[in-house]
C-alpha cells in the first residue's frame, strides 16, 4: 500500500514519529488493526523495517509510527518530509489482549523505546476508561536524556486512577524521579496480584528482572504479556529470521504471554 507522510514529530535527537495516511481512499477506509500489531514500513529503493503502530485504532485512517534512527532504512525515514510517499505492508502479528483485560487493573512496564509499542495501550485505556481498573505506568531509561514524552507522562499522572513511576539508571541534575533500576519502583506501585494484568516491553534483561519481581508478588504467568523484538524480514513467517522456538515472532507474536515463552525466554541464541 502507498502511504503519504502527513505529520512528523521530533521526539528526541534520534527518535521521531511519522503520521501516515494511506493514499488509496478505498484501502484507507478498509484498513483495521488492533493495539500491538505492526506494519512493515518500506522506503523506496532502500528497504523496509517492522514498526509498531502507536496510534489508537479508533481512527485507523491516520497511522502513527515512532521510530529510532539506527540503520540505513530508519535514517532514510528520518529525512522524509510532509507529502512524501512510502510503502506499507500490514498490519501483522497478534496484539495486546485488551478485551480480555477489561475489568482488571493494568500495569504497563517499559524500558527504553519499549514505551512506543505500549503507547497505544495507554491511549486505548484512557479513551475507554470505564472498562478498566487502576492504570499504573512504569518506565525506565538508562540515561535521563533518553526519556521521550515527558509531557505525556506528566499529564497521565494527573488523571484519576492513574499512577506514573519513572526511573533512570543515571539521573541528571534536573531529573525529579527515581535514580536506579526500574524494578526498584515496583514497591511504590499499588499492585493487586489477583486482579492485575501486566503489559511489558523493552530490553529482555529488564523484562526478565520485572517478571521475577512480579511473579514473586503473586501475579500469574498467564497474566503477564510481553512484546518481543526479533529481526523480522518478511512478517509472514516464511524467512525464518524471527523464529523463536516453534514460533515466529512476526506471525505468532509479537505479543506473547510469559507462560507461552517461559522456557525460551532469555535463552541465548533464541
Amino acid at each position: 500500500m502507498e502511504a503519504e507522510v502527513v505529520g512528523r514529530v521530533e521526539e528526541s535527537p534520534t527518535i521521531f514519529t511519522l503520521r501516515l495516511r494511506l493514499t488509496d481512499e478505498r484501502v484507507r477506509h478498509a484498513y483495521r488493526y488492533v493495539p500491538g500489531q505492526f506494519n512493515m514500513v518500506y522506503l523506496y529503493g532502500v528497504g523496509e523495517v517492522p514498526i509498531s503502530i502507536v496510534s489508537d485504532p479508533h481512527d485507523p485512517t491516520l497511522l502513527d509510527h515512532t521510530i529510532r534512527a539506527v540503520g540505513r532504512v530508519t535514517h532514510g525515514l528520518a529525512r522524509l518530509k510532509k507529502q512524501e510517499r512510502i510503502g506499507l505492508r500490514g498490519p501483522y502479528g497478534h496484539g495486546w489482549p485488551l478485551r480480555e483485560a477489561e475489568g482488571h487493573d493494568i500495569l504497563v512496564v517499559t524500558g527504553g523505546l519499549g514505551s512506543a509499542p505500549v503507547l497505544v495501550v495507554i491511549n486505548y485505556i484512557l479513551m475507554r476508561r470505564e472498562r478498566f481498573g487502576r492504570l499504573t505506568i512504569i518506565h525506565g531509561v538508562k540515561h535521563a536524556d533518553e526519556l521521550i514524552w515527558r509531557e505525556r507522562y506528566a499529564y497521565w499522572n494527573t488523571l484519576p486512577n492513574t499512577h506514573v513511576l519513572l526511573a533512570s539508571d543515571h539521573g541528571g541534575p534536573l531529573w525529579p524521579w527515581h535514580v536506579g533500576l526500574v524494578t526498584e519502583v515496583f514497591d511504590d506501585a499499588e499492585i493487586a496480584p489477583d486482579r492485575t494484568t501486566v503489559m511489558m516491553c523493552g530490553p529482555e534483561g529488564m523484562m526478565h528482572a520485572g517478571i521475577g519481581n512480579l511473579t514473586a508478588r503473586g501475579i500469574a504467568e498467564e497474566r503477564i504479556y510481553l512484546s518481543m523484538e526479533r529481526s523480522m524480514h518478511c512478517a509472514v513467517g516464511h524467512c525464518g529470521h524471527c523464529q523463536y522456538g516453534p514460533n515466529f515472532v512476526c506471525r505468532d507474536g509479537p505479543v506473547f504471554s510469559y507462560a507461552q515463552v517461559r522456557d525460551l525466554f532469555m535463552v541465548r541464541g533464541l
